[in-house]
Order: C-alpha cells, then structure tokens, then sequence
C-alpha cells in the first residue's frame, strides 16, 4: 500500500509529509537510472568535500547513500581543509573530463582560504547538479527551465507544493505567491519557478515594510528566510498552502542524557498557529529538507540523461 503524501496534522491543515514524496521521487529515479544502465550509461555523481565540518560530513554520508541507493557510480574525494584552491579547482576541471561522471558536487561550505565562487564557476554547467553555476541560474531566470539544472530545494519545494495543490484539487496559474527570503540558493530560485507556473509572485525579506500585511494576502507562502518562527501564524490566509524552507535550532525544554539543555528544530513559520489556518503545510523537520537529496539524485540523473 502506498504512503499517502499528505497527511493530517492535528492542527485542521494537511501536513505535506516530504519523507513520502522524496521516497516517491527516489524511486521513480531508482527506475529510470536501471533504464539507463541497461542502456550502457550509468549515472555518476562525483561529491568534493573539503575539511572537517560535521554537518557537511553528514550531509555527504547522507547523499552517498541516496546514490548508491539508486544505482548511481558514487565518487567521493575528502580533502584536507588546508587544501589548496588551485588544488581543488584542479580536481573540479579533472573530474569536467571524467565521461564516467555525471554530476558534481562541492559541499559547501569551503575554509575561508578557499574562493568559493571561482570553485563553483569551474564546475561544468551541464554537471552542475546544485544549479548554483551562473549558466544554470540563467537558463531558469530567462525561463528555459527544461535547458537548466534547477537548484535542489526549490525544485523540491514546487513538487511538495504541487502534491499539495493535486491533494486540494486545485491548481497554480493565477494564484498569489510570495517567497520570503532573497536568496540565491532559495528565494530568487523559487520565485522563478513559481513564474514558470503563471503565479503572481511577490519576493519579501526580512525589511519588508508590511511583511504581515503581505503575507496575508498570499495563496502560497514560501517561508525562507532563516529566522526561527518568523512568519507568525495568524498572518497566514485562510485555505492557503505553506512551504516552509526553515531548519533553525532553538532551545528545547530539560536536559539530555549528558546534561546538556536540549535543543528542537522548528521552521521559519509559527507552525501550530499556522497548521489551523492553512489548507497544507510542510511540518520542519519532515517537510522540505527530505527533498534535497532526492533532487539532487533527480538532477544527476537527468545530467546522465543528456549526456548519453
């Protein structure tokens, strides 16, 4: 039996459960990759991590488990964090030429030595599977999204947003949207995307004048702004549907087994408050964030598709 995509929250909206959707969206790509290695090509996503940050260090094991999940050739090179730029941009241009090698990823972030924009810009458009490349963000800003390699968690986010609207039975073209976050790696991404569906698409940060009185008129809200609980739930429109980007740590209630205050994570968005007037939200964590990985399998795929 399939896992439904939308589930009661316990507040009156759907919760948009992102583990199902993004274990749809793995399958789906699990199965057009086995296409594709019969035919004689198999996808290859090539990770570059450089130092010792434990979160990227997770984040890594994390996408080297989806990879091999779906049957992709899985590389990774750990670099020392003293490690040369030039050194890094050497590996970038090596792996360029590499035809086993489909897609390639620098985790971010790089030591502080490290000039982090000429190291994405060396990395080949076509395998560019976070869609941070210049080419990348073009192709999507002039609309030729089909040409482009979109960046992961909004490309994520319009499927959550598009399960949703499936859900409700309802649809995008001439809906009201505001993305709250400027981004390059989030906002300006999502809010070219939701363009590309015909919405009225409104783009507001942390000085907007009347963020409230903005939000409020809104049909879709995409919260990303990185501020825990930014957007307040009363400020939601009634039967809109929310997506909410956010992943901050805050403090919890007690102490853990080592005696040390515990923490939680919660969204951009005043989530309780929020789920009683919104029609489908996106619960943090559980939302969005399982959507990352499973877009970037889905750009590395569709990288191994073009070439091939």
């Amino acid at each position: 039996m399939t896992e439904p995509l939308l589930k009661p929250s316990g507040h009156g909206a759907l919760a948009i459960d992102g583990k199902a959707v993004s274990a749809k969206v793995l399958g789906d790509v699990a199965a057009k990759a086995s296409t594709l290695i019969e035919n004689g090509v198999r996808p290859g996503l090539a990770v570059v991590l450089v130092g010792n940050d434990p979160a990227s260090h997770v984040y890594v094991r994390s996408k080297g488990r989806a990879a091999e999940q779906c049957g992709f050739h899985s590389v990774q090179h750990t670099l020392s964090a003293d490690t040369g730029e030039d050194t890094i941009v050497e590996l970038v241009e090596t792996l360029n030429n590499d035809p086993a090698i489909h897609g390639i990823l620098v985790q971010l972030p790089l030591p502080a030595h490290v000039n982090s924009t000429r190291v994405l810009e060396t990395i080949s458009p076509s395998k560019d599977v976070d869609g941070f490349h210049p080419i990348n963000v073009g192709l999507l800003s002039i609309g030729s999204i089909e040409r482009a390699l979109v960046p992961c968690t909004p490309a994520g986010s319009m499927i959550l947003l598009d399960e949703a609207m499936a859900a409700l039975g309802r649809g995008l073209s001439g809906l009201d949207a505001i993305v709250v976050g400027r981004s390059n790696i989030v906002g300006k991404p999502m809010a070219q995307l939701l363009l590309s569906r015909n919405c009225t698409v409104t783009v507001a940060h942390s000085r907007t004048a009347d963020l409230a009185g903005a939000v409020s008129q809104a049909d879709i809200v995409i919260a990303a702004v990185g501020q825990p609980q930014m957007i307040k739930g009363d400020w939601i429109k009634p039967g809109a549907v929310v997506i909410d980007v956010g992943i901050n740590r805050v403090p919890g209630e007690g102490l853990n087994k080592d005696g040390k205050p515990k923490t939680r994570l919660v969204g951009d968005v005043e989530y309780p408050v929020a789920a009683s007037r919104a029609a489908a939200i996106t619960p943090v964590p559980g939302g969005v964030g399982p959507m990352t990985i499973a877009m970037l399998m889905s750009n590395t795929l569709q990288a191994a598709q073009r070439a091939g």
